[in-house]
C-alpha cells in the first residue's frame, strides 16, 4: 500500500515552498527544508502547535489550511513522480502483487492526478481525504481500506510511506510498514516509529518484499 505525497509523489519542495509563502502571510519565520522535517507532524494543527507554541484556534486553522493549500495548488504542476516510481509500480504488479494508495490527499485532487501521471491503472483501491475537516491522520481511513479490500490480508501488507502517521496507521489496521525519507519526516524522527526506514523507494519496495516473503 502506497502513501502519496512526499512517496509517490515527489512534491516535498514545492510542500516547502508552499508553506512558506503562506507562512509569510501568516507572519510566521521561513523553514528550510531540514527544520520543516524536524517539525513537520500529523495531525496538521500539531506541527502548528510546534510553530506557535499552542494549537491554532477554529478560525485561525481554516485560514493556516486555506494559505497553504492556494499556495501548493498553484504550484503542483512542478511535481512528478519520485524517481523510479513508475518502474517500481510496473514491476510489483507485473510480479502479481497488489497495489493500492491509502493518503490524506483530496481523494478528487488524487484520482485526477493518478489518471494524469499515467498510474492509476496499478491499483486495487485508492483512497484519499474526503475534503471536509482537518487531516487527523489516517489510522481509520486505513482500517477502512484494507477491510474493504477483498482477500489482502493486513498481516501480509506493507504500507510504504515518508511520515510516522504511515506507520502508525500500519499498525492500527494489522499492516507493517517501511518509511522512506525523501518526503516530509527527517530520518531521526522517522526512527522514532520502530519500523525500517530507507532512502530510496527501490529499497522500501525490497524491504517491503523481504517482510511479507
Amino acid at each position: 500500500m502506497w502513501d502519496w505525497n512526499g512517496t509517490l509523489l515527489h512534491d516535498i519542495h514545492v510542500v516547502l515552498e508552499a508553506t512558506n509563502a503562506a507562512f509569510g502571510e501568516l507572519g510566521l519565520p521561513v523553514l528550510t527544508l531540514d527544520r520543516y522535517r524536524d517539525l513537520f507532524c500529523v495531525p496538521i494543527p500539531k506541527f502548528y502547535e510546534r510553530l506557535l507554541g499552542r494549537l491554532p484556534t477554529d478560525e485561525e486553522w481554516v485560514v493556516m489550511d486555506g494559505a497553504f493549500h492556494r499556495h501548493y495548488f498553484a504550484r503542483i504542476e512542478r511535481t512528478a513522480l519520485t524517481e523510479g516510481a513508475a518502474d517500481l509500480l510496473d514491476a510489483w504488479g507485473g510480479a502479481g502483487g497488489t497495489q493500492s494508495v491509502c493518503s490524506l490527499a483530496g481523494r478528487d485532487h488524487l484520482a485526477e492526478w493518478l489518471v494524469r501521471l499515467d498510474i492509476h491503472h496499478h491499483f486495487a483501491r485508492v483512497d484519499g481525504h474526503p475534503g471536509t475537516g482537518p487531516r487527523q491522520g489516517k489510522a481509520e481511513q486505513m482500517v477502512r481500506h484494507l477491510a474493504a479490500m477483498e482477500g489482502v490480508d493486513p498481516a501480509r501488507t506493507v504500507v510504504i510511506g515518508d511520515a510516522t502517521d504511515d506507520a502508525v496507521a500500519a499498525a492500527a489496521a494489522g499492516a507493517r510498514a517501511v518509511l522512506y525519507t525523501g518526503g516530509s519526516h527527517s530520518r531521526r524522527s522517522l526512527s522514532a516509529a520502530g519500523v525500517p526506514v530507507v532512502d530510496t523507494l527501490e529499497e522500501a519496495v525490497e524491504v517491503a518484499g523481504n517482510l511479507v516473503s
